[in-house]
């Protein structure tokens, strides 16, 4: 039984030899599954790489005709403009207005200039001056998207308000979350944009709209013949308690003026002036907020921004012929290149 009990430890031993051994094997591999993968993306872009090198004179010279026919088209193509218009929509008319914009696309599109010039009451050749429409969110800063967050969460159910976080809404708004947009126009005249603030006038003002204001003034309305109905029944109850307060003041100077032998005792009628008043206050208060509500929001849309005088001239890279074009032959080139590869790889393969 002695002459057994050493080889344990030595058992010990090869076990954790053969775990390190193992973790090693592991470790290993993963470090070069990860190096593999490297390699792959290094191998990937030197392949990419490789027909431009190749070919560099062709690439180079090719770059720089579509340089110099870039700057031709930019020098030889209408300029463009461009001017902002900021809103902020009341009464839900951002529905009409998103659905507006994509329809004057469309007008200008199929040319349909009559439409246009009926629109934004401006001639039909200014009509034809005018290039798109674009509909922006915003400008928002991080307050305005967490009083909304705020707003949001008190017209959902409570049991749905820790599902939703303030970053999880951020992430999933879209274009008809806010109320502030950012409309931009591009014509290629100049001159053209003031005339089109009207023709968002009818967007605004629809039929939509039309309701929702006048259920908000009927409400409203209704809201202040309540509250101004108990702000006179209150007014009658105070003069009442002061008639009462007035009697009782009156009575005890007479019964103090008698000469009995028993002193008449009057109690004292318990009113609630205080209570009055508050209650008061509370229903002045009401009448002022629902009030001012109605004073900030009576309109269909208030403009925070109007469109400019003049348009300012289209200055985007993206839009640049001299910039894009090369690009453009790069990637032509590169897609030729692995085209012509994979034919290769195709009439070779066995």
């Amino acid at each position: 039984m002695s002459d057994k009990l050493p080889q344990q430890p030595q058992n010990e031993e090869i076990d954790l030899g053969q775990l390190f051994n193992a973790i090693g094997k592991v470790f290993e591999k993963f470090f070069a599954f990860i190096g593999s993968i490297f390699k792959g993306i290094f191998s990937a872009i030197i392949y990419i790489l490789k027909p431009l090198i190749e070919n560099l004179k062709l690439v180079v010279i090719t770059l720089f005709v579509m340089i110099i026919l870039g700057f031709v088209l930019e020098k030889t193509k209408k300029p463009s403009y461009s001017s902002k218009m900021i809103v902020e929509t009341h009464f839900d008319s951002k529905y009409q207005l998103v659905k507006d914009v994509g329809y004057f696309n469309n007008l200008i599109q199929s040319d349909n200039f009559i439409e246009l010039s009926n629109i934004f009451k401006i001639d039909s050749s200014d009509a034809k001056e005018l290039k798109s429409f674009d509909l922006i969110q915003g400008p928002e800063t991080p307050n305005d998207l967490f009083i909304e967050y705020g707003d949001y969460l008190k017209n959902i159910d409570t049991s749905l308000v820790e599902q939703l976080s303030y970053k999880e809404y951020v992430i999933n708004r879209d274009l008809l979350s806010g109320n502030r947009y950012t409309i931009k126009a591009e014509a290629f005249k100049q001159d053209i944009f003031l005339n089109l603030t009207d023709g968002f006038r009818k967007t605004f003002e629809n039929d939509f709209s039309k309701h929702k204001k006048q259920v908000r003034d009927t409400i409203v309305y209704i809201q202040n013949l309540s509250y101004n109905t108990e702000l006179t029944r209150l007014d009658s109850l105070q003069k009442t308690y002061v008639d009462v307060l007035k009697n009782e003041s009156n009575n005890k100077n007479v019964s103090l003026a008698l000469n009995t032998v028993i002193p008449l005792q009057q109690e004292k009628t318990v009113t609630k002036e205080y209570e009055l008043f508050i209650k008061e206050q509370e229903i002045r208060r009401d009448l002022y907020d629902i009030n001012s509500e109605m004073a900030e929001e009576n309109t269909y849309y208030d403009i925070i921004s109007s469109f400019e005088r003049l348009g300012s001239r289209e200055s985007e890279v993206s839009n640049r012929y001299y910039f894009m074009l090369p690009i453009l032959s790069l990637i032509l080139f590169i897609l030729g290149f692995l085209f012509l590869k994979a034919i290769n790889y195709i009439k070779n393969y066995e």
